[in-house]
């Protein structure tokens, strides 16, 4: 049995199991986890964005009462506040599309009154010059005002922020990083208004509610993670048949050729034995 295994030791063979184990091990701990990770993250939004469509505005400082507050398991959440915007601390989120067209979002800190300082996404302006030149950006109220807009979680930050003509300008909305760029304390979550608010700029609309393909992904690699091992032996096994039936064969053709060989010439005493034989 071990004889007819051997070739699996060949370095052809090992080397395709090496490929079908690393791969089988992707599947399981790297790409497999990947998109189920994805596809909860997805389904959370989704629920977090279903509630909050039919929820009530409350004060911010019931959730988000002190500075270093966030709101991870209340994101879209409807909230009021009432304080001032801090324009000197104004940032632009640059490289934003809306409907196609070039756009930069405006992020404003807000002291609220009696509670912390929260980053404001006042909305979009569209750039000019197909992004390559700032537009004018309308200021917000100089006066106390009180808003409405809906919980966000912080962004992953990206490139590091910059200062180009006067205007702030960072790559994705972090708060911890923009806090750092203003200096200015922030909250880890941050605000998006709401339509017809002081100081709102283009709305930005919410997110459809897709739950995406990630679930399907996320099986589909489990399944190849188990159908590579299986294939590898699938082909071991068809392997070891193949050169079964190949020393089957050699074997029937051997005898075969014993069998068909002419029986060697009668000497002239074996032919006279046989004569004489015969007659007796």
């Amino acid at each position: 049995m071990m004889r007819r295994l051997a070739f699996l030791l060949r370095p052809s063979w090992l080397a395709l199991a090496l490929v079908v184990v690393a791969f089988a091990y992707l599947c399981f701990t790297v790409l497999a986890p990947w998109q189920l990770g994805k596809n909860t993250a997805t389904s959370r939004a989704n629920s977090q964005l279903e509630r909050a469509l039919t929820a009530e505005p409350v004060p911010l400082t019931t959730l988000l009462p002190h500075q270093d507050s966030s709101a991870p398991d209340a994101q879209w959440r409807p909230v009021t506040a009432t304080g001032r915007y801090l324009p000197e601390a104004q940032v632009l989120v640059r490289l934003r599309l809306v409907d196609g067209v070039p756009a930069v979002e405006v992020l404003t800190p807000f002291a609220v009154r009696g509670g912390p300082t929260v980053l404001v996404n006042r909305g979009y302006v569209r750039t000019d010059d197909g992004g390559t030149r700032m537009p004018q950006i309308p200021p917000p109220p100089d006066t106390q005002v009180t808003i409405t807009g809906r919980l966000r979680d912080s962004q992953a930050p990206a490139k590091n922020p910059f200062s180009e003509n006067g205007f702030r300008q960072v790559y994705s909305i972090n708060t911890e990083q923009i806090a750092a760029f203003t200096k200015v304390p922030l909250t880890g979550s941050y605000l998006q208004l709401v339509e017809d608010q002081p100081g709102g700029l283009g709305l930005i609309a919410l997110p459809r509610r897709d739950a995406g393909p990630f679930l399907s992904y996320g099986i589909q690699w489990i399944a190849f993670g188990i159908l590579a091992p299986i294939g590898l032996g699938y082909f071991a096994y068809a392997e070891v048949r193949a050169r079964r039936s190949e020393r089957t064969d050699t074997g029937s053709d051997a005898g075969a050729a014993a069998a068909d060989e002419p029986a060697p010439p009668m000497t002239v005493e074996q032919k006279l034995a046989d004569r004489y034989g015969r007659r007796r």
